[in-house]
């Protein structure tokens, strides 16, 4: 008796430990859902322009939090002046009131609906530097076309997706939807420097999936 009891005791201590083991290997895969949401009327002042050198500061935004921070922040993804898109990533490209890179931040174009875009692409991605923008600037050469007089409009261009990799090893993707206060359908060209776009951003480090 003393054996059997001793054998149940022992089997008993095992399948605790198990238990244990798995949830511990289950808690270890545990992932933070992946966010969607919609940035509204993220402001992007400037002075000059036109013609004339742009100047001012530019406003910082954050995919982990999903707001604009300070603009003495170092923690920001992307900044936005104009009609330009900066990244916290790689080095200044000598334009005015530009916001030092402090981070890693890379950027890549995808074509495709933001819908279609299920994942990052694995490589491809660069960063601001000294020759340009890593999000290329100009009418049809990144994100946007201008229409010209009369109404001199900043026009997203369907079916471009861009997509970062943080300076954390996160990744989201953004769809530009307006350059204009409260995005509306055919805007007229007044109340313009306001972005409003859909982003998705996976807070699991190094997970592409979106």
């Amino acid at each position: 008796m003393k054996t059997i009891h001793f054998n149940f005791l022992t089997l008993l201590f095992i399948a605790i430990s198990f238990t244990s083991c798995s949830n511990d290997d289950d808690a270890g895969t545990i992932t933070s859902p992946v966010v969607t949401s919609r940035a509204e009327n993220i402001p992007a002042p400037q002075q000059g322009g036109g013609g004339q050198p742009a100047s001012g500061d530019f406003t910082k935004f954050s995919f982990s939090t999903g707001a604009v921070v300070a603009n003495d922040s170092n923690d920001w993804d992307i900044a936005f002046r104009g009609s330009t898109i900066a990244i916290n990533g790689g080095q200044v490209t000598g334009t005015t009131d530009e916001p030092a890179r402090t981070g890693t931040t890379e950027a890549i174009i995808v074509d495709g609906t933001f819908a279609s875009i299920t994942s990052a692409p694995e490589t491809g991605y660069t960063q601001d530097s000294t020759t340009g923008f890593s999000i290329p600037t100009g009418s049809g050469n990144g994100w946007y076309t201008y229409t010209g007089p009369p109404n001199h409009l900043i026009l997203p261009i369907a079916g471009k997706v861009i997509v970062f990799k943080t300076s954390n090893g996160n990744y989201a993707k953004v769809e530009i939807l307006s350059y204009y206060k409260d995005a509306p359908t055919n805007p007229d060209g007044t109340d313009s420097r306001f972005f409003t776009f859909n982003y998705t951003y996976n807070p699991n480090v190094g997970d592409r999936n979106f």
